[in-house]
């Protein structure tokens, strides 16, 4: 059995629907169940024998313990994390919680776990740790991508608790040996995303004739990775990946905001024209920039395609296409994530941008 937790949110779900595919090894999700956490993006998998499911705080050090006790997995692959660079801003406290104490209580009840595990169990099992390409802070237009050794410059409290907790991880490994794998992305995009990060916020804005919020002048630059390409990526590092590496996993798709938005546009004005005839494009509108708001963002890729041979399937168009089908066909789902809650969130992140 293998641990995956935040299994209920946008990429642990995609990477838990993923694995029941193609693997027979049973996967315990574990999810607190915040905001982000949604059972419904797994409710194909509800009657699967293979899925299991436990409501726990990854902060919950004694509960953790005792689901390595009863289920004595191979690996753990820690997804749990808050994540929204707006939400870090107006309340920081829960990412240092989440990203920093929730990392570290999970390090340590790992560290027990694995100490008493007889070889090879010992041998085998790994803790691996996802990550963002945001530790590394930001890029001017001409610098090169981040590569593994790039130096860490965190710029929002949300980057900060990942490097944080990213550092705990390295030190674990340093100090303890504890067999750690880390992996740094970029943008993920893809089927159930929580309709607050840009890609589907412009889609369903869009197609509920709201406006299309673009901060600043739309420049910000950054590496677009299909989700799905993303698990494949993770599954190899745990398969394949060395004890103790980082991996840096990117789409090889730097797009400034604006022309992601142009091309969200474009794709729906062809997949679900609007009824008055006009372009989606008539609904962008520029808003107050974000404090402190990273100019580019670009994932050097290299590490893991010589190493372990992965690349991309998907380019930026393909995969994009494939999003806005599925929230096309998938409406029901957006219509109830979208509580009075995430109403009100969204208009105090973006009403006094207007």
């Amino acid at each position: 059995m293998i641990f995956v937790t935040g299994g209920a949110g946008f990429i642990g779900a995609n990477f838990v629907l993923n694995w029941l595919r193609k693997n027979n090894e049973p996967v315990l999700n574990i999810d607190k169940l915040t905001y982000a956490g949604n059972l419904n993006n797994l409710q194909s998998v509800e009657g699967h024998a293979n899925y299991h499911f436990a409501r726990v705080d990854i902060c919950d050090q004694n509960a953790i313990e005792e689901l390595f006790k009863k289920h004595q997995p191979r690996a753990i692959l820690n997804f749990a994390a808050e994540s929204h660079v707006d939400r870090s801003i107006h309340g920081p406290r829960d990412f240092v919680q989440t990203n920093i104490v929730g990392t570290f209580s999970l390090l340590q009840a790992a560290l027990g776990y694995w100490r008493e595990l007889s070889e090879p169990e010992k041998n085998n099992f790994r803790f691996l740790h996802v990550s963002t390409d945001e530790v590394y802070g930001s890029l001017e237009l001409n610098d090169p991508a981040f590569s593994e050794t790039t130096p860490y410059a965190p710029n929002s409290p949300y980057s900060a608790s990942k490097a944080a907790s990213d550092h705990l991880v390295r030190a674990y490994h340093h100090t303890y040996g504890l067999p750690v794998l880390t992996t740094n992305c970029s943008n993920n995009y893809g089927p159930l995303q929580f309709p607050e990060k840009l890609i589907p916020i412009v889609i369903h804005n869009a197609l509920n004739g709201k406006n299309l919020p673009i901060y600043g002048d739309g420049s910000n630059i950054r590496d677009w990775l299909y989700v799905v390409d993303h698990c494949e990526a993770i599954e190899l590092v745990l398969e394949k990946g060395r004890k103790g590496e980082t991996y840096n996993i990117g789409g090889w798709n730097e797009k400034k905001n604006l022309e992601v938005v142009d091309t969200i546009c474009a794709t729906l004005d062809e997949l679900c024209p609007r009824p008055d005839g006009k372009s989606y494009q008539t609904q962008k509108v520029f808003v107050a920039d974000r404090p402190g708001h990273d100019k580019r963002y670009a994932i050097d890729a290299t590490k893991i395609e010589k190493e372990l041979g992965w690349r991309p399937k998907e380019n930026f168009e393909s995969g994009l296409k494939k999003t806005i089908a599925w929230y096309l066909e998938n409406e029901a789902w957006v219509k109830n994530i979208t509580s009075g809650a995430y109403r009100e969130w969204l208009d105090k992140n973006y009403g006094a941008r207007q």
